[in-house]
């Protein structure tokens, strides 16, 4: 897979619709590189159109923190392009290959900025992009959309999994038109500190608790302890079978303390700071449910980001959802009370977790769409 993507980066510019041109996007050779001026536009119209397509600024990066994030793993091929037009850079087209399908099913974002948009150029571009991934072996493209209420929609699309819908907004014609099939809803969702909310985890972590005698709580920051890595890794791994996932069909992930380290790492570079709640069962030592929240350390009143929680199927029906949740937003309080606000996504239909979001003060905050297509 690796000569193959390199092929990929190697690609001549190709002409798209209205004047406009791909480009592939390289990245510098050496690790410890600064940011070209190149990827410092190319992550300003990263920005730019994340910003026209979700109302926010919470996923925005600097250059110096995006180009870590730019370069492939040992589990994912990344390859990258921009589309240019009168000599200006108006959009971005990312690409994940994941090693753990094999190399067949990618993840695939495209964004052209709105000023540009309607010429036909993103949907030369997306042709030529799955052109190329074709040729290397990619059967499936997954890719998620915020698709926002606000400006001209017509009508709504409802998910196949019965669990929401959004607006039949510009991206998402974009995606019907494409060849993109909507399989998923997920739900944006933000909590805000306050006092009475302060209060409020206080009472759900200790019913919580009362609910979960076998159990303890462990929590650290990045790197994860060597003690705690083998169970992370495994915590890790479930992530991607035992969380709602409608037909999006995304491969088993295999993870061990090398794929631990690696990610731990990535975000060390990215400036991120990442905090780790779990449940351990006292009896056997195991972990059975965790949470991480991350904010960028440079920026400690920005919002912060809850990425992953879960609870381990075997384990489910002590309140450990609830009681990870609620100690780690208590403790990271503590270490970050700049940060005024906690921004996290949920599937629709995962509803256990959800009613834990809502119980203790998560409200909706903006809709994403999971979309799939087969290439033929």
């Amino acid at each position: 897979m690796t000569n193959d993507i390199d092929t990929i980066a190697a690609a001549e510019p190709v002409l798209l619709a209205a004047g406009a041109t791909l480009r592939p996007l390289v990245l510098p050779a050496r690790a410890d590189a600064a940011p070209s001026a190149l990827l410092r536009a190319y992550a300003d119209v990263r920005n730019a159109s994340i910003l026209e397509s979700t109302g926010r600024t919470d996923d925005a990066l600097t250059a110096d923190e995006l180009l870590p994030v730019l370069r492939s793993s040992r589990t994912t091929r990344k390859q990258h392009w921009y589309i240019e037009r009168d000599d200006e850079l108006i959009g971005c087209v990312a690409v994940d290959i994941l090693g753990d399908s094999g190399g067949e099913t990618a993840i695939l974002t495209i964004a052209v900025l709105a000023a540009h948009s309607g010429h036909g150029i993103g949907t030369t571009a997306l042709a030529q992009v799955e052109q190329q991934l074709r040729a290397v072996g990619v059967t499936k493209l997954l890719g998620w959309a915020e698709h926002r209420s606000t400006g001209r929609s017509d009508g709504r699309l409802e998910a196949p999994t019965g669990f929401g819908s959004i607006p039949l907004d510009h991206s998402a014609r974009f995606l019907q038109q494409t060849g993109f099939g909507l399989e998923q809803i997920e739900r944006v969702s933000a909590f805000f500190w306050t006092a009475d909310a302060e209060r409020l985890l206080r009472t759900h972590r200790d019913g919580a608790q009362e609910h979960a005698g076998d159990y303890r709580i462990v929590q650290w920051m990045w790197p994860t302890p060597p003690e705690h890595i083998d169970g992370f890794a495994w915590l890790k791994s479930r992530m991607s079978t035992d969380v709602p996932d409608a037909e999006m069909g995304m491969p088993e992930e295999m993870w061990d303390a090398a794929r631990v380290a690696e990610m731990e790492e990535r975000q060390a570079a990215k400036g991120f700071t990442v905090q780790v709640t779990a449940a351990q069962h006292i009896e056997t030592g195991e972990l059975c449910a965790f949470n991480e929240l991350a904010i960028s350390i440079d920026r400690p009143s920005d919002s912060s980001h809850q990425f992953d929680t879960l609870v381990l199927k075997e384990h489910r029906g002590h309140r450990l959802g609830m009681l990870v949740k609620c100690a780690g937003l208590l403790r990271w309080h503590e270490r970050f009370p700049e940060s005024a606000r906690v921004v996290t996504y949920n599937a629709e239909e995962n509803r256990p977790m959800l009613s834990i979001n809502e119980a203790i003060g998560f409200a909706p905050i903006g809709y994403e769409g999971a979309w799939k297509k087969l290439l033929s």
